[in-house]
């Protein structure tokens, strides 16, 4: 029972703090803290919400997350994908900032939060596997380059509309050199020392250089006014079933690869803590922390992987450093917020390009390309697709999987089934491919890895007599069957009339190495039954034994099948 209860409550499994554990998790906590409040900040204003929805989807979900996900170490909040799916799902939908977008956003939070909570409850998160490591790349670096795009006219202090031409000429070149400055000393601080909170730092002297010059009277775009204190209970209101209905495919979307973002960042939690990783109870945590986030008036969140590796580097333990985290966001909602009215829009997204450019790995594509020139394919296309559908960018994601699983669904139906002959290192190896000669004089030796179902029936049964049709002398078939895992009624089916055909044909037939799962229905079906002809061996060593030996036997035994 206590087992039970603290798989559902995983801070139950908690260790008792002490003076040095609490202390450890606090210098922790705070090192995450002082890095996603501008972060979180640069994420909102980057999925077109009001800026303090950022903090306030940096506090109460990282506080629900660390106690109910199995993962309490990963730092939840805001996320550049997810905010730019967020601002993709909802463009055309509303105006960007509007009471209407924000409802809609946390519409988005809410269906993505229970989407995940149940997937979780019913312990689906396998589901979550159909989305390719390929794909899943090829889809981040498309919307790695998106969001750089959307972030320039704010780094540069270009006008939104126009040509690029007319938009240099009315560009404001203050708030260029606030984006500018601001990336580069972001990026250098990242390089010399990725615990310093050089976010906070940068943060802190923009607002003051915006505060002490007249950089906002003299057209300068800034952060503004801020509200003041912790969020209270947001309720949306109903958006009606037709906009419902346009949020499916974007809850869909954004619950796939929010958790694949925490898949990766839990992966490597699990990996440090020897731990085996419960996907569907950090399904369960994603979800409550995304159902959080809405009911404080923000949008989806997600696993940071840079905030967790900051974490762990910075020596969090347990899920105390994600609450110590919790409790200086909301001492920043009591007291910061009013420094943040000064700070300009080109430093936030100056912020959100120095996290968003190590995401593009275009070597990434050549080493897949080494790997498997169709799935490099196939990530290129998803890279593509997903650049030319924005801001649809669910088609990008929708795409990859369509072609992996036609891929998936093509090998599986055309399963790997080979003539197999004895190599000099004693092992069996296709006989085509290393020039091996039979077994033994009339002797077919076959072996198919794969699992003999109804998706693989058909090829096994057309490959089986084009090789006894490409050899009329065959009197021992032998199908080394270990690789064969499964079968189902259709492979059996079609073992029966295999073995029915070779029966009528005074074959004899030798089966290698059965499996259980594989040994037990074929039993059941009485087609293992002892009879003539049929010759089941548990080995190799046994089953070459005995094919050496068939010599003369083979007349005798199509004597004793008549």
């Amino acid at each position: 029972m206590h087992r039970a209860l603290a798989r559902r409550l995983p801070f139950l499994n908690w260790p008792r703090p002490s003076g040095a554990l609490l202390r450890g998790e606090a210098l922790a906590g705070l090192t995450v803290g002082l890095m996603v409040i501008p972060q979180g900040v640069a994420y909102a204003a980057l999925a077109g919400m009001p800026v303090v929805t950022g903090i306030y989807a940096s506090m109460l979900p990282a506080l629900v997350a660390a106690l109910f996900s199995a993962s309490p170490r990963l730092s939840v909040g805001p996320t550049a994908l997810s905010s730019l799916l967020v601002a993709a799902s909802l463009t055309g939908l509303a105006t960007p900032g509007s009471a209407e977008w924000v409802n809609l956003a946390v519409w988005l939070a809410l269906l993505t939060g229970a989407l995940q909570i149940a997937l979780g409850a019913v312990q689906a998160g396998w589901l979550l596997n159909l989305v390719t490591a390929p794909v899943l790349m090829a889809f981040t670096q498309g919307a790695a380059v998106l969001i750089i795009f959307s972030q320039l006219p704010a780094l540069l202090g270009l006008p939104k509309d126009g040509d690029w031409a007319a938009r240099l000429t009315g560009a404001h070149w203050a708030s260029a050199a606030f984006g500018i400055g601001a990336l580069a000393l972001l990026v250098v601080a990242r390089r010399l020392k990725p615990s310093f909170p050089g976010v906070l730092v940068v943060v802190l002297v923009a607002a003051a250089v915006s505060a002490f010059t007249p950089y906002a009277a003299q057209g300068g775009a800034v952060v503004g006014p801020l509200p003041q204190g912790l969020p209270g209970l947001f309720v949306p209101h109903w958006p009606g079933w037709a906009t419902l209905g346009q949020l499916v495919m974007p809850t869909l979307i954004i619950t796939l690869v929010s958790f694949l973002e925490t898949a990766s960042s839990a992966k490597v939690d699990s990996a440090a803590r020897g731990a085996r990783w419960d996907q569907n109870q950090d399904l369960i945590g994603q979800g409550l922390a995304k159902l959080a986030s809405g009911l404080s008036g923000a949008f989806p969140t997600s696993s940071s992987f840079s905030r967790s590796a900051l974490n762990l580097y910075a020596g969090a333990k347990t899920g105390w450093a994600s609450i110590f985290s919790a409790v200086v966001v909301g001492l920043a909602l009591l007291v910061f917020t009013p420094v943040l009215r000064h700070v300009p829009q080109a430093v936030l997204a100056a912020i959100v390009v120095a996290t968003v450019y190590g995401l593009l790995k275009p070597r990434e594509f050549g080493r897949l390309w080494q790997v498997s020139r169709l799935e490099a394919v196939i990530a290129a296309v998803t890279f593509v697709v997903t650049l030319l559908a924005a801001p649809a960018l669910y088609w990008g994601v929708l795409a990859g999987v369509l072609m992996s699983l036609s891929h998936f669904l093509y090998q599986h139906l055309h399963p790997r089934i080979l003539e197999v002959g004895e190599h000099p290192d004693g092992s069996l190896r296709s006989r085509t491919l290393w020039r091996l000669p039979p077994i033994a004089p009339r002797v077919l030796a076959l072996r198919m890895d794969a699992a003999l179902d109804f998706a693989t029936a058909a090829a096994f049964e057309r490959a089986v007599q084009d090789a006894l049709t490409l050899n009329p002398d065959t009197r021992h078939l032998a199908l080394f069957m270990q690789p064969v895992n499964r079968i189902d009624a259709t492979g059996v089916e079609t073992f029966g009339k295999l073995a029915a055909h070779l029966m009528g044909q005074h074959i004899a037939f030798h089966l290698v190495g059965l499996k259980l799962p594989v040994e037990q229905p074929l039993a059941r079906a009485g087609l293992l039954n002892a009879r003539a002809g049929l010759r089941l061996h548990r080995t190799d060593a046994e089953a070459l034994s005995a094919l050496r030996s068939t010599g003369d036997e083979s007349a005798d035994l199509a004597a004793a099948m008549i």
